[in-house]
């Protein structure tokens, strides 16, 4: 267990475990806090980081295109079963007080409670991947495949999801300046 590779992993997660911490990044309390406080400041951050996420992936994926090489990425059927996925994890960042990153951040800040969402986080990850051949046969292989390059074309889909997200953004900003000028 001496690699050199293993102490870049290591280090890596340290360090991503210290910025965590320290920016209180949670893409939880990016949907709680407008409302609960009404500061916007972690939603914004997550709408950044998407934007850059959109603008990191369409190089990627639109220099493939060019090349005539698959796209790399997983694209993923969406349906009923995308629908259910999303309110169950909503559900459990609720009662959880939490994302999987906040989870793992207050654990170890030593947050003895969030020892019991982490516990539960990792039964539900291994009750889901027990029934995902289940969740696959009925509803996954049945779901469309959804690219948005593929349905309105690469412009329109790169730049439409850019301008939603700063629409996203601005509306953000109005709603923490509003709450706190109110």
């Amino acid at each position: 267990m001496q690699s050199p590779q293993l102490a870049v992993r290591w280090a890596f997660g340290i360090a991503f475990g210290f910025v965590l911490q320290k920016s209180r990044f949670c893409f939880t309390a990016s949907f709680r806090d407008p409302i609960l406080t009404g500061s916007t400041s972690i939603t914004r951050a997550v709408i950044v980081g998407l934007m850059i996420a959109t603008i990191g992936f369409a190089a990627i994926q639109y220099n493939a295109y060019l090349r005539g090489e698959p796209i790399p990425g997983n694209i993923s059927p969406v349906g009923i079963h995308t629908a259910i996925g999303a309110t169950m994890f909503g559900i459990g960042m609720v009662i959880a007080g939490g994302c999987a990153s906040g989870t793992l951040m207050r654990v170890g800040e030593g947050y003895m409670m969030q020892w019991l969402s982490l516990i539960f986080f990792i039964i539900g990850s291994l009750w889901g991947a027990r029934d995902f051949g289940w969740w696959t046969e009925m509803f996954i292989a049945k779901s469309p495949k959804v690219f948005l390059p593929d349905v309105f074309g690469w412009g329109v889909a790169f730049f439409g999801q850019l301008i939603l997200l700063g629409l996203l953004f601005i509306l953000a900003e109005w709603y923490e300046h509003k709450r706190f000028n109110a």
